[in-house]
């Protein structure tokens, strides 16, 4: 009898597990609803857009674009400066490959026997492809410059 409740318990645990690390700009910015209320509404209409401008803080980058997939440190004479970039990864088709043959057995009722043929067996291959999405680099907690590949 536990097995029966635990099962639909285990189910929804499983569920929350998958889709507690997918983020939104929606659940983006309920999490920070108290930085997002104080913003004007051409900043918080940007936001949802997922588009950050010069400026911006970090919570606003945040909130737009989400958590970044490096973060990279630099410090020059004009002071510290902390660069968050973005990836998109996709699968790219590559071909096919080999990778063994299937056997068939056809009956040949003139000679009375069975007959094996082989024919090969060939399985798509495909890439895990990186490009980089956007670079967005802070100063004092701004947004001093951004860079996107055209």
């Amino acid at each position: 009898m536990k097995t029966t409740t635990l099962i639909p318990a285990l189910a929804v645990a499983l569920f929350a597990l998958v889709f507690a690390g997918c983020s939104t700009v929606s659940s983006r910015i309920k999490e920070k609803a108290s930085v997002f209320d104080t913003l004007t509404p051409e900043e918080q209409a940007s936001i949802r857009q997922g588009v950050v401008g010069l400026d911006y803080t970090i919570d606003m980058v945040y909130m737009a674009l989400g958590k970044p997939d490096h973060v990279k440190e630099k410090v020059t004479s004009g002071g510290a400066d902390t660069t968050w970039i973005y990836n998109n990864y996709y699968q790219e088709y590559a071909g096919t490959r080999f990778v063994g043959y299937r056997r068939h057995m056809s009956y040949d009722p003139h000679a009375k026997r069975w007959i094996a043929y082989y024919v090969p067996i060939h399985e798509p291959v495909y890439r895990t492809r990186i490009e980089e999405m956007a670079r967005v680099q802070f100063r004092d907690g701004k947004v001093i410059a951004i860079e996107q590949p055209k």
